[in-house]
């Protein structure tokens, strides 16, 4: 790696003394590619992890095709027909306790893998699961997206599983998305002899900034307590317990 000119040490100089230690941080890689074949993907989503890895965060890489991991709505699927399913203990084991959640997806087709589809509907069977405080179980924790590929479509994929995370919970920081996919259409991918990928200031820097504001913000709300919860408690609301509605009896008429 080149080393940096006076000026360049001079700009870098004021460093963030953030303490990220204790944060836990899940990358789960959803490409279609078992071992040992090359995941351009998880070599995209190094980039974040090393650097959550430098400052102290728990970082485990999840790839989900080494795991039967089947789709579905529910948190077992082995009560919904399935022979097998490994999704409950990854869910204890590896997604629940995690402060920070990055999945990573290849494009095809302009849309988010068939398994990146799947990890968000089984994602979407927890939602209901409540934390310590009574809240949903996601809330408190950040989310983010990194993209691979080698046809367009990084912004639309990026927008399908950024908005899930926040719908089922996650909070999500600035510049939480990052992405290659190189020239449009069929040509080289991340990894490949000549591709650019990896020298590409702007996919570098974008995934520089998301991992950065990914562990501020997840320190900001590990920190704080988490989400208050005074306001989005359901239990609270199930009673009765409206949090200021202008008026709660009222049904609404156009």
């Amino acid at each position: 790696m080149p080393s940096l000119s006076e000026r360049q040490q001079e700009l870098c100089g004021d460093g963030f003394a953030g303490d990220y230690r204790g944060l836990k941080a899940a990358f789960i890689n959803c490409t279609l590619k078992k071992p040992p074949e090359v995941s351009h993907t998880a070599a995209l989503m190094q980039v974040a992890e090393h650097i959550m890895r430098r400052h102290g965060v728990e970082v485990t890489h999840l790839r989900v095709v080494e795991h039967d991991v089947p789709p579905g709505i529910y948190p077992d699927m082995r009560e919904h027909g399935y022979v097998s399913d490994e999704w409950p203990e990854l869910w204890e084991r590896v997604v629940r306790p995690a402060d920070i959640l990055v999945i990573g997806t290849p494009i095809w087709l302009g849309q988010l893998s068939a398994v990146c589809k799947t990890i968000i509907e089984r994602l979407y069977a927890q939602s209901a699961d409540m934390n310590d405080k009574g809240q949903y179980v996601f809330y408190g924790k950040v989310g983010g997206c990194i993209v691979s590929g080698n046809e367009d479509g990084i912004k639309h994929v990026g927008m399908e599983v950024l908005y899930s995370l926040q719908h089922i919970g996650y909070t999500i920081p600035p510049q939480a998305d990052a992405g290659w996919i190189g020239p449009a259409g069929p040509g080289p991918s991340y990894l490949d002899e000549g591709s650019g990928g990896p020298q590409n200031d702007f996919t570098q820097r974008n995934t520089t900034f998301m991992a950065w504001n990914l562990m501020h913000l997840a320190a900001m709300l590990k920190n704080s307590g988490g989400m208050p919860a005074w306001g989005n408690l359901p239990e609270k609301w199930n009673a009765g317990c409206k949090f200021d509605h202008p008026d709660p009896d009222y049904a609404g008429q156009g």
